[in-house]
């Protein structure tokens, strides 16, 4: 028998959250519905895009905040759009005026709007500045392990490797490289972009993964409230299921009750 997995809380920035699920705000029919589904989705992290949403710099345009309220979410804004680290420093510097010196932030720099992947090289510039500037930065970034160590290393307070390609819907396309991550990682590892359904957050969970980003994946379901109910259960339950440890894969069949030392 292996020791069993101790479980330890989700710690972002010195802060302890309950809930392994973050959610985004993009791609519901209305704020109504945004509000349904996060809340739905127990999550406590909520993240946003700053160029694509209304946080207060359009007046006289409905404010997210007005039912995402940051006295009851941890706001994470982030950079989605941004195609060079100039402008993802720029969104990030917006951001923490508009929310008062709020300094926590995801970073995200694309690479092209095919794929949406990162572009690494724009990556590690700017979360060099936004660190360099006391941000607090938790970063998307693709699935090599190397990358992931210096994004790390940098002093980024979490790591988020993709999962597959942003709003694919794919669920995680390369499971080794994400472990690879987490062996090493000293900092959460989240799961960020590729999640399409319940089993996805859970194979991610399994993998050991700290937690999950989505947004797609319940905006755009039939029903995103249910949706985000379901990935609040799956996302417990993959963790439940990673520190319970899984039986050894075999190659034939053992049965469940043993026929040594019966009586016929």
């Amino acid at each position: 028998m292996t020791e069993a997995r101790q479980d330890t809380p989700l710690v972002i920035n010195g802060r302890t959250y309950t809930s392994r699920l973050l959610v985004g705000t993009g791609k519901y029919k209305d704020l109504e519905e945004t509000r349904q589904a996060i809340e739905a989705s127990g999550a406590e992290i909520v993240t946003v895009a700053v160029r694509r949403t209304n946080i207060g710099q359009n007046p006289d345009e409905p404010n997210l905040l007005d039912v995402i309220a940051p006295d009851r979410y941890t706001l994470l804004p982030n950079t989605a759009g941004c195609y060079t680290a100039e402008d993802a420093v720029r969104t990030c510097r917006l951001a923490r005026e508009l929310l008062d010196g709020h300094d926590l932030v995801k970073l995200e720099v694309l690479g092209d709007q095919k794929t949406l992947y990162p572009d690494v090289t724009e990556t590690l510039k700017a979360a060099e500045t936004l660190v360099s500037d006391g941000f607090k930065v938790m970063v998307y970034t693709n699935d090599d392990p190397i990358v992931a160590k210096k994004l790390e290393e940098i002093g980024c307070v979490a790591v988020m490797p993709l999962g597959a390609p942003i709003g694919s819907g794919l669920g995680i396309r390369n499971p080794y490289n994400i472990r690879m991550i987490l062996d090493e990682a000293r900092v959460p590892v989240l799961v960020d972009a590729g999640v399409g359904t319940a089993s996805d957050a859970t194979v991610a969970m399994e993998l050991g993964c700290d937690g999950v980003l989505m947004n797609t994946a319940i905006a755009l379901a039939q029903d995103p409230v249910r949706m985000a109910r379901a990935m609040k259960l799956a996302v417990e339950s993959g963790r439940e299921a990673w520190l319970a440890g899984r039986m050894p894969r075999k190659l034939y069949a053992s049965a469940s009750s043993p026929i040594d030392g019966t009586f016929f």
